[in-house]
């Protein structure tokens, strides 16, 4: 192959070359951006949970008893059990009444009450209706904010909003690590410690497995 032949196949590699740079480099620092931040919520609980041992929670308790007027008795109508929402009247005046927020979770329904439970990160809360006396009571429990960040982490009582965010975040820092690993790949010729470096991360976590998890 002739000199001036071979001069635009060179060319054209790099320019190959160049626009996988730029792509990949664009694609790995917007999805190190979105990770940013979830990214060190997530690695200081993975420190908390860790050590959950020896970080002490000092769980407080608010207990609250309000009487139901009649007419909200009577809103509960005649169901007598099984598992369903409160009637939407219900669920707005205990809104009002109590600090909690009602919204479609099912109640369990039996002839003598209805009980409601509120579980919630770092802590839990639950609810119950005398139906004979309209007398209501409300407990909930917060174990701090460490315990709130930690069930957050876990997507523990978090709802579907929550879920779907851990999701997308998960993917995101899929792309951050798919288009390193492609960078690296890429400057690794210039670097001769890369590949080393790379077995080194799979071959600590994999001996340490290995030799010390029973």
């Amino acid at each position: 192959m002739s000199a001036s032949s071979a001069a635009p196949d060179i060319a054209a590699r790099q320019q190959r070359r160049g626009f996988w740079l730029r792509t990949l480099h664009q694609w790995h620092w917007i999805s190190s951006a979105v990770c940013l931040v979830a990214m060190l919520l997530f690695s200081v609980t993975g420190i908390t949970l860790n050590h959950s041992s020896v970080i002490e929670a000092k769980p407080q308790t608010l207990n609250r008893t309000v009487d139901m007027p009649a007419s909200m008795l009577k809103a509960l109508g005649k169901r007598e059990e099984g598992s369903a929402p409160l009637p939407g009247s219900v669920s707005d005046w205990l809104n009002d009444v109590l600090p909690v927020a009602i919204g479609e979770q099912p109640a369990e329904w039996s002839e003598q009450e209805v009980y409601l439970s509120l579980p919630r990160p770092g802590g839990d809360a639950w609810l119950s209706i005398d139906r004979a006396t309209g007398a209501v009571e409300y407990e909930r429990t917060s174990r701090g904010w460490i315990a709130y960040l930690n069930d957050l982490h876990k997507g523990r009582n978090a709802g579907a909003a929550w879920r779907w965010f851990i999701d997308i975040f998960a993917i995101a820092c899929l792309v951050f690590c798919i288009t390193g690993l492609f960078l690296l790949q890429m400057h690794a010729r210039q670097r001769p410690s890369t590949w080393p470096y790379v077995v080194l991360g799979l071959v600590v976590p994999l001996l340490l497995a290995l030799l010390f998890i029973h």
